[in-house]
């Protein structure tokens, strides 16, 4: 969702680019030339697309940065950190093993667990918001793009310090 929307805001269309395993949508933001990826795999194989693509760009694990959601952390919560572990995200996992690293930013998204115990929280983190809980994920949408801009543009520390927190 937070692809689709900084490539519309930004008015980059989306290509299927099949060596990657991914949609692709390029432009430049600050001068800077950024690709968003949005894999086409199965989440828990999400480092094929960007190992792919990272391999065949020759970037640096600390030049990519992944959004994920997150089931431990509220809904409404933005975490941005330089590296780190996977934390049980079997995508993060992926793309740590594909890259070769945990030397990658990932900024988490919080989606929180549901309020009945269950274990697998598949269904929760695939299904649809409730009207109260998509408000606050428009609010976590519009503040994840300013977050990703300015990590573009200012660096990560900026980003961590303006934007983590709760969007409450």
């Amino acid at each position: 969702m937070l692809a689709d929307r900084m490539a519309g805001q930004l008015g980059w269309p989306w290509r299927l680019e099949k060596k990657f395993f991914a949609e692709l949508a390029e432009g430049s933001v600050g001068g800077r030339s950024v690709m968003l990826c949005k894999p086409q795999t199965f989440m828990n194989c999400s480092g094929e697309a960007v190992g792919a693509l990272a391999g065949f760009h020759r970037m640096s694990p600390e030049d990519v940065l992944v959004v994920v959601d997150d089931a431990d952390l509220p809904l409404g919560t933005l975490r941005l950190r330089p590296e780190g572990g996977h934390g049980g995200h079997h995508g993060l996992e992926s793309i740590e093993q594909h890259l070769g690293s945990r030397g990658f930013p990932r900024l988490r998204l919080g989606v929180a667990r549901p309020k009945q115990a269950v274990r697998d929280i598949a269904q929760h983190v695939l299904g649809r918001f409730t009207a109260e809980e998509q408000t606050i994920w428009d609010q976590v949408l519009v503040r994840a793009e300013s977050q990703m801009r300015c990590w573009l543009e200012d660096g990560l520390a900026k980003a961590m310090n303006l934007y983590n927190g709760s969007v409450a």
